[in-house]
């Protein structure tokens, strides 16, 4: 059912000096900071040749990203996302074998539909969804 890595999320304290380490330390090819209001964050692209890396910030007190930071202040991983041809499709079996979904499907950074499964249904991994 999944497709490819879409990205793996990193939660930041610091947008601003995370985006930097990885342009200037890491050589990386890094995009503009983007504000994702419906989903409390703000989020900044690290392009590699195989995948991306998510860089995410809180965007408000009532950000979800809030939380993480607040048991993880230096930040670390926060979620994985996957591809999924039919992400309405991909729910509607997911739901059936049993798998948690956090909250309905919404447009996601990429402007395509995303949904987010409980990390307590895979292996302690909160995972992302976006359809391809």
């Amino acid at each position: 059912m999944i497709g490819r890595l879409n990205h793996v999320a990193i939660a930041v304290p610091d947008l601003g000096a995370a985006a930097a380490l990885y342009r200037q330390t890491l050589g990386a090819d890094v995009g503009p900071a983007q504000d994702l209001a419906e989903h409390g964050v703000t989020v900044v692209f690290v392009t590699l040749p195989n995948t991306k890396v998510e860089l995410l910030a809180p965007l408000g007190a009532a950000s979800p990203i809030q939380g993480f930071l607040d048991k993880n202040p230096s930040g670390g991983i926060h979620h994985m996302c996957f591809e999924v041809p039919d992400i309405h499709a991909a729910r509607d079996r997911l739901v059936a074998e049993g798998a948690r979904t956090l909250g309905q499907i919404k447009i996601g950074a990429h402007g395509k539909p995303v949904l987010f499964l409980h990390p307590k249904d895979f292996t302690g991994t909160l995972i992302e969804l976006e359809q391809s």
